[in-house]
């Protein structure tokens, strides 16, 4: 237990030295390892976490959705999802920030990624936002949470790497955040309605648009229909495995990206380039928690607090309750990925032991990656766009993303105390 804890110690001295968490946990697995175990077990240990992550096949699904993505960002397929939306309810208070959240969960639907999401949005939306006279603070503060829709709502590179973690059905993962992904969209455009009820000059209404340009604009997001029929379709089906679907679904927005002429040699250079950096960054940090891991796992530390817990006579809900909590503080000082894949160890066997099920406590551990994503200071989605829009200052898109953390809080609670939410659509998988 104490070695553990002298581990966790140093990672967060670390970090606080500004190495970064990939770095951090790496070393200091690797050093706790060697001092525990001996030098040549921890050589051996850290040459087989890398070879076995490096050639898990299972695995080969991450860069896969992240290709698929970018692909679709190419394509323009964001801008039509955008505009199809923006057909429907751009006409009501608040409207473009409603369609912003709604095409947000539809490019979800084809890329897994929060930060590229948010990204292609502040691209798309907001310039609409900002020429129909939005308050900076309403479009950069639904920009940001509406991105992180794209790694609740299927696929989620999160989901993926929860679920080779603690070897959890990937596809019931992806099955599972369905329903609860609609309910944060839910619960963000309310948060829209909130924020224009109190300063209607924040959202004003666009024109009305008429049904025929209505449909045009529907039947204009084909593709991306088409793209999550097949691919998500085929998971849930059983047709094939998710390895096999992000494949079809990169070879897919391939085709449409060339269709549409977005694809230069140049341009295809980027998107590998961009896909692979992307890839490298998420399987750099796996690594490095999953030697963490291996060292935490030797220490007698999941085993003596797992016993303690349970010791405690406290409701089991309550017990993950509080995880959750902690995970939201975490989530404000911590970047989100590494803050899992440091806990998992140390939680996931609580959960089990607890009788819940991984799938369910999957979904909160999504829930919790959304908060920390928008949660000021380090909330990762408010740096992009503070990257991406150099007129807008941090103070404004703080100030505009409270009431959305609010929002997620609220789906957190309400996912946690009625988990057939998440478990419902994945009870129907073989």
């Amino acid at each position: 237990m104490t070695e553990a804890l002298l581990g966790f110690l140093a990672v967060f001295v670390l970090a606080l030295l500004r190495v970064p968490l990939a770095f951090a946990m790496g070393s200091v697995g690797y050093v706790g390892l060697g001092l525990m175990r001996g030098w040549h077990a921890s050589n051996a240990s850290a040459a087989q976490v890398i070879y076995e992550t490096g050639f898990a096949y299972t695995l080969s699904v991450v860069p896969l959705f992240i290709l698929m993505g970018n692909f679709v960002a190419r394509a323009g397929l964001a801008h039509e999802l955008f505009r199809a939306a923006q057909a429907f309810v751009g006409h009501v208070r608040g409207g473009l920030a409603h369609a912003t959240v709604l095409a947000c969960a539809g490019f979800g639907a084809i890329c897994g990624s929060s930060i590229a999401t948010a990204a292609t949005m502040s691209k798309v939306a907001y310039p609409s936002m900002q020429r129909l006279g939005y308050a900076d603070y309403l479009s950069v503060g639904v920009i940001a949470a509406g991105g992180t829709l794209g790694i609740m709502i299927p696929p989620s590179t999160i989901m993926v790497i929860y679920g080779i973690v603690t070897e959890t059905s990937i596809g019931k993962l992806f099955a599972a955040g369905v329903l609860p992904g609609l309910l944060c969209a839910t619960l963000l455009m309310a948060g829209v309605a909130w924020v224009t009820a109190r300063d209607p000059a924040a959202g004003p209404r666009a024109e009305r648009i008429g049904w025929p340009d209505r449909m045009r604009a529907l039947r204009a997001i084909w593709g991306v229909a088409l793209l999550v029929v097949i691919v998500l379709g085929g998971i849930y089906g059983g047709v094939f495995t998710a390895t096999e679907g992000a494949g079809i679904g990169a070879s897919g927005a391939f085709c449409f990206a060339l269709a549409r002429r977005a694809l230069s040699p140049r341009v295809l250079f980027d998107v590998l380039v961009e896909s692979g950096r992307t890839t490298a960054m998420l399987f750099t940090i796996l690594i490095a928690a999953m030697m963490f891991a291996s060292f935490v796992n030797f220490t007698t530390m999941p085993a003596d607090l797992k016993d303690f817990i349970l010791h405690l006579g406290l409701p089991p809900i309550a017990i993950v309750g509080a995880m959750m909590v902690i995970y939201v503080v975490l989530g404000t000082i911590m970047e989100e990925l590494s803050m899992v894949l440091l806990t998992i160890p140390v939680f996931f066997p609580i959960v089990v032991q607890l009788g819940f099920d991984p799938v369910w406590f999957g979904v909160l551990i999504v829930l919790v990656v959304q908060i920390g994503l928008i949660s000021p200071p380090v909330g990762m989605n408010l740096f992009v766009l503070n990257t991406l829009l150099k007129h807008v200052t941090l103070t404004q898109i703080f100030r505009g993303v409270w009431l959305f953390v609010a929002a997620l809080v609220v789906a957190l609670a309400i996912v946690l105390e009625f988990q057939p939410l998440a478990l419902l659509l994945p009870s129907y998988m073989k």
